[in-house]
């Protein structure tokens, strides 16, 4: 599990660019990662867009931003065309850095329990260090706070 302060360990998953994304390599910048549950849903559909809304502010704010979920990077690719997405999107479909990440556990819907990706958002530096995690996010009004954590580093 992560914690913040703590330097995040390296990782490299397929991403929307058609490369790799290193994290040791690619980090130039402060990075924003979410992890969403699937694409083309409502809640995840809400989350990337308020992301694509706001990414030229947190690009003068000296920060980049990466979506992370466990589908194909077909349907990464297909989700990003949709929305004209301006950032990547990687594709963790063994759910390895997602794990890590401390965004899959045990959900409830209808009743009913059963393991799956909790809605996280992770900013890092461009060091590795953990800036700050939020943990099971509610969509609405996220970016903003995020946007204003940032606005304050």
């Amino acid at each position: 599990m992560i914690t913040e302060k703590k330097t995040l360990k390296d990782f490299k998953l397929p991403s929307t660019s058609g490369k790799k994304f290193h994290l040791k390599n690619d980090l130039k910048q402060n990075l924003i990662i979410y992890i969403y549950p699937k694409d083309n849903t409502p809640g995840c559909t809400s989350e990337s867009k308020d992301f694509a809304k706001n990414f030229k502010n947190f690009k003068n704010l000296n920060t980049n931003i990466i979506g992370i979920s466990k589908d194909s990077i077909e349907s990464h690719i297909n989700f990003k065309k949709k929305y004209n997405f301006p950032y990547e999107l990687l594709s963790d479909e063994k759910i390895e850095v997602i794990k890590k990440l401390g965004a899959w556990g045990e959900k409830s819907m209808y009743g009913k329990k059963f393991m799956g990706i909790k809605r996280t958002t992770v900013l890092i530096d461009k060091n590795r260090k953990i800036l700050k995690i939020w943990n099971n996010v509610k969509v609405k009004d996220h970016v903003k706070i995020v946007l204003e954590f940032v606005k304050n580093i």
